[in-house]
């Protein structure tokens, strides 16, 4: 424990004085000309936000929320990584390492934390509480930026494996969505000895185009992929093959950078045409402060270059796995397909309502579908 050393989330004066700068000093692009997102984050929407951010959005809102909670700082394999770490006042609650992808952010996990670890205040009862610790990914927020090649997601969950036993437990589990999703399976492929279940918000695990009978489900999932390879992918080629080129522009443009991010957020939130239906624009800037402050936009997308092509995609994971499925996930499949890769599902749930952000945009659900998984389980 000697390692870990107590972290404090600070916004300086001068980074506050230049963003305010950056942002008035915008020089805007013309419309878009449908009267849609098609093109992309509409120019009405994103000047909106940007006034907002530049005269009313609180700049050390961020820190302040972060600064809630006990964060630290730990080096391993050479890189400092980032973590919240709250402990649950009951001494039996089960550890839990919750990973998050990108564009999202440990701010994603804050509004669970309360029912997460003190459940018998928010509806629980003790046996449902949780010791969180909630890493920054390498290259994210406050963790380190890799300089050397190598930080793919396998990497990463043997990294978490680490930090996991450092921090003591023995026996934990582990839940994720988006890349942190990945994450979570090869942790889970890594370290079966000391991590007891997972569950996961986002399952890999492509339906079959030529199986019989296909359902409802599969159909819509096949429909999914195919919309987001041909229209809703950009980001992720760019990001894969040339993070360092996209990387100059979101590091110098907090207009940029909010663009890249806010429009995914309308694309995989379940919102109904604006995501501010599920989510604040003091929530949504909070996000995008984390990589803004950090100046993450190319050390971030860079886990899309390290990883497409060399993450784990074959082979069985036998730990307990459980899975939600949200309607407006990127990606989606039945549990048949899932129990390709996962043999040894203990709790499946496809619900009607929801989008790629669960913690964030469904908290409540999110907690839910945590404890059910999970009450399946010990440690």
């Amino acid at each position: 424990m000697s390692d870990i050393r107590p972290f404090e989330v600070t916004i300086s004066d001068a980074t506050i004085a230049d963003l305010k700068q950056r942002l008035a000093n915008t020089r805007w692009p013309e419309a878009e000309t449908p009267d849609d997102w098609s093109q992309g984050i509409p120019l009405a929407y994103t000047q909106e936000i940007v006034a907002y951010w530049l005269d009313q959005y609180d700049m050390q809102r961020l820190a302040n929320r972060l600064n809630a909670y006990d964060n630290f700082c730990t080096e391993i394999d050479g890189l400092d990584i980032h973590f919240l770490h709250i402990r649950s006042s009951h001494a039996n609650a089960k550890p839990l390492i919750l990973t998050h992808g990108w564009p999202g952010s440990v701010v994603e996990f804050l509004k669970v934390i309360g029912p997460l670890t003190e459940p018998q205040d928010h509806g629980g009862v003790s046996a449902d509480a949780f010791h969180l610790v909630i890493p920054s990914l390498p290259g994210f927020g406050f963790s380190g930026k890799p300089t050397d090649v190598g930080w793919g997601v396998e990497k990463i969950g043997g990294v978490w494996a680490k930090l996991m036993k450092r921090l003591g437990y023995d026996k934990y589990l582990a839940q994720g969505g988006d890349w942190g999703a990945i994450v979570t399976t090869a942790i889970a492929a890594i370290d079966s000895k000391h991590c007891c279940a997972i569950h996961l918000n986002m399952v890999i695990s492509a339906p079959d185009a030529n199986a019989d009978d296909l359902t409802e489900l599969e159909i819509s999932a096949l429909q999914g992929l195919q919309y987001y390879q041909q229209w809703d992918s950009g980001y992720s080629k760019q990001q894969s093959t040339r993070p360092q080129t996209i990387g100059y522009s979101l590091v110098d443009s907090p207009v940029g950078q909010a663009a890249w991010i806010l429009e995914k957020f309308w694309a995989w939130t379940d919102c109904d045409g604006n995501p501010e239906n599920v989510l604040s624009k003091d929530e949504l800037l909070d996000n995008v402060m984390v990589y803004w402050v950090n100046a993450a936009g190319a050390s971030s997308a860079r886990i899309y270059w390290e990883s497409f092509g060399s993450a784990r995609t074959g082979g069985q994971i036998k730990v307990p796995m459980g899975g939600t499925i949200f309607p407006k996930e990127i990606f989606r499949t039945s549990r048949r397909f899932a129990e390709k890769m996962f043999p040894n599902i203990i709790h499946w749930e496809v619900k009607d309502t929801g989008g790629h952000f669960a913690a964030f945009e469904q908290p409540e659900v999110y907690v839910q579908e945590v404890r059910n998984c999970f009450q399946q389980t010990s440690t």
